[in-house]
């Protein structure tokens, strides 16, 4: 469905409930789309739109074991955090120190919390069975890029072809796009 950004978000939710356990959501979409803004604003909008319900929200920026890591992090979605909430259980994330280019320490998330899943790599097969719902954050290649060099600068820029081959395999192979309950246009969503 092609809607309005958070409104939809919340339409959906309400409309695929499950009471046995709070919400997941995935945001998904390639680098410079707006998914961490967007992602952002689900839930500052949560209290009003789902009262008496926390949400935590997870960043993949965090976990990306660096420049190559869209492939381990969209793994460790799965196994370490999903899995487990799915049971009932603490799920958890391990961030990623990109100053020191090592593993960092561990965070937990709590089942009784409602859950944000954002970035590249959030909205597969895999992961989109284990979630309520999934969002994809769509917007052209060139804009995308023009986005994120003015938000992160050189550093990036001596990155994007790296960072884009492995979200063009991951999307060949997953179809994000496909498995979204929800699609955003991203020139709705202001950096």
């Amino acid at each position: 469905m092609r809607a309005e950004p958070t409104a939809a978000v919340f339409s959906a939710l309400a409309a695929a409930a499950t009471p046995a356990r709070l919400p997941v959501v995935l945001v998904d979409g390639g680098s410079g789309s707006g998914k961490s803004t967007f992602a952002r604003s689900i839930v500052a909008q949560w209290a009003a739109n789902r009262p008496g319900e926390e949400v935590s929200l997870v960043r993949l920026d965090d976990i990306y074991p660096g420049w190559d890591g869209l492939e381990v992090a969209a793994l460790q979605l799965s196994d370490d955090l999903l899995v487990p909430l799915a049971a009932g259980q603490p799920g958890r994330w391990r961030r990623w120190d990109w100053t020191t280019g090592a593993p960092a320490e561990w965070h937990e998330v709590d089942p009784a919390t409602a859950l944000v899943v954002e970035g590249s790599g959030a909205l597969g097969r895999t992961s989109r069975a284990l979630a309520t719902l999934g969002v994809w954050v769509e917007l052209d290649a060139t804009e995308r890029r023009r986005r994120a060099i003015a938000r992160d600068g050189e550093l990036y820029e001596s990155n994007w072809d790296r960072w884009a081959e492995q979200e063009a395999r991951f999307a060949a192979r997953e179809h994000p796009d496909r498995l979204a309950d929800v699609v955003i246009d991203g020139r709705s969503i202001t950096q």
